[in-house]
């Protein structure tokens, strides 16, 4: 029953710790509104690659056991970062989302209002895959990877591309 109490106080404490992070996190942002410049460049095709399922059993059928394990984590790690890019451009999707859907333009108001919500689901699934992601580098061929993620990515890119035509993102 001691164990119980303690792992309950050791997962309170740490719960705290992460809200107080998260607290100086948010409050410590930067005000600037980020720049389109700033998005990370993404090979969505060569993401697709790395999640292939045909891909990895063509892998495990042609490398010993020991290899492809080791080739499927670092495609797995490589497939990671490349979700990380994709959260990261949604954050500043996000960021400029926010500031044009205070135009007065109703199409700018409109079209930035759909980018704000796509950003944020692509961000929230982003935060979703990446475990799946890892859990997959840890045992190949046990979960089928994310395939709709740049799906998501590739519209919210468009998105942005119609808002920068409607003129409120900066060049």
């Amino acid at each position: 029953m001691t164990f119980a109490y303690t792992l309950v106080f050791i997962s309170v404490l740490g719960l705290l710790a992460l809200l107080l992070l998260a607290k100086g996190y948010w409050f410590a942002r930067n005000t600037q509104l980020p720049s389109t410049s700033e998005l990370l460049p993404i090979d969505v095709d060569a993401f697709r690659n790395l999640i292939d399922e045909n891909e990895e059993l063509y892998l495990r059928e042609r490398l010993p056991g020991g290899e492809f394990r080791r080739v499927q984590r670092e495609r797995m790690l490589a497939a990671v970062e490349y979700v990380r890019a994709a959260y990261a451009n949604a954050g500043i999707l996000v960021r400029i989302a926010e500031a044009a859907r205070e135009s007065a333009d109703p199409k700018t108001a409109e079209a930035a209002g759909k980018l704000f919500d796509n950003a944020v689901q692509l961000r929230w699934y982003a935060v979703q895959v990446i475990p799946r992601l890892y859990f997959k580098m840890l045992f190949p061929g046990t979960s089928r990877a994310p395939r709709n993620l740049f799906d998501r990515y590739d519209i919210l890119t468009h998105q942005a591309l119609v808002l920068g035509r409607l003129g409120s993102v900066e060049r």
